[in-house]
């Protein structure tokens, strides 16, 4: 089974302009989209919601819910837009999720996501996966886990990305939930030697190439979320030192080639900001990084951003970034 590593889905980060963005930097990375909402895409503006430019990088669209029918529609309708596979959310914490149904809570109901993921393998030919916690509130054990994880694999999903943490669905803010709930690596290690055929994907607090290789050894797949967005270039090494990829672009190239992309989506409409907002990460760690976002904040990352200053952005990171130590 091919290892992989893959972008975790953010509400209001791993939109379609953070997935081309990264992909300008790695090319083995798994990309998925932020969870999007069944219903919004059945009533709702559809190309607005799903269309993103193609790449050669896998990309997975995630989605909110728990009508098996509005699921269902909603995988029949994304078929035709270029994902690789549906991911059902059944992690995320936020008090707005659970008030809809959707995330985390559902674990509490293993039937009805079992009906969910039946609907959803019927409407389409894409894979259906799912992203969840180890456990919620004071349910925090294997045999629980492993049963939820053997109800969802009956159901039909094919792949398992498991959030190495438990979700306290009323204590705790989602901001909280990804950091106070402890990390129990080995719950998800544990699971993969029950489920020994089937792929498993750790996810939670991971940081360093280091340490996706360490997870490597043990599971199929490391999903890699806030490090990522805080630092993109961090898949530059991750391309370097799992991947042995040696043809990695340098931070400038990255804006380089983001340019053309920029033209396009503005002249489409799409505000500047929508875009720049998520390169503010990419000089983290570098001399000048500071100078950066500084530029951003005053000149891109402003709802009415000048687009006239496209022109001067190389400028800029050539300012900001000596050639010399930009690597």
């Amino acid at each position: 089974m091919k290892k992989t590593v893959s972008v975790a889905p953010m509400m209001d980060c791993t939109d379609k302009h953070e997935i081309f963005f990264l992909s300008l930097i790695s090319k083995n990375i798994h990309l998925y989209t932020e969870m999007i909402v069944a219903n919004a895409i059945i009533r709702g503006d559809r190309k607005k919601l799903l269309s993103f430019k193609k790449i050669s990088n896998p990309v997975t669209l995630q989605l909110g819910g728990s009508s098996p029918n509005d699921l269902a529609q909603a995988c029949k309708i994304s078929e035709d837009y270029g994902y690789s596979e549906v991911n059902l959310n059944l992690g995320c914490p936020s008090k707005k999720v659970q008030k809809n149904k959707f995330g985390a809570c559902l674990m509490q109901e293993p039937d009805l996501v079992a009906r969910c993921i039946e609907a959803m393998t019927k409407a389409t030919n894409l894979p259906i996966t799912i992203k969840t916690r180890i456990g919620y509130n004071d349910v925090e054990n294997f045999d629980f886990l492993k049963s939820f994880i053997q109800t969802t694999k009956d159901a039909g999903s094919q792949k398992f990305i498991i959030h190495a943490r438990k979700a306290l669905l009323k204590k705790l803010s989602p901001k909280e939930n990804l950091n106070i709930p402890p990390l129990k690596y080995d719950f998800v290690y544990k699971l993969k030697e029950h489920f020994k055929n089937n792929e498993i994907i750790i996810n939670g607090g991971i940081k360093t190439t280091e340490e996706v290789k360490n997870h490597l050894q043990k599971v199929d797949g490391v999903m890699i979320g806030r490090a990522i967005y805080q630092s993109p270039y961090f898949l530059a090494e991750i391309e370097k030192e799992i991947f042995n990829n040696k043809d990695i672009p340098s931070r400038s190239e990255v804006m380089e080639n983001l340019i053309p992309y920029i033209e396009e989506e503005t002249s489409k409409g799409t505000q500047l900001n929508h875009i720049m907002r998520h390169t503010v990460g990419l000089f983290h760690g570098q001399h000048g990084s500071k100078i950066w976002k500084q530029y951003l904040s005053k000149n891109m990352c402003v709802r009415d951003a000048d687009l006239q200053k496209v022109n001067h952005i190389m400028d800029q990171v050539k300012k900001t970034i000596p050639a010399s130590l930009e690597r």
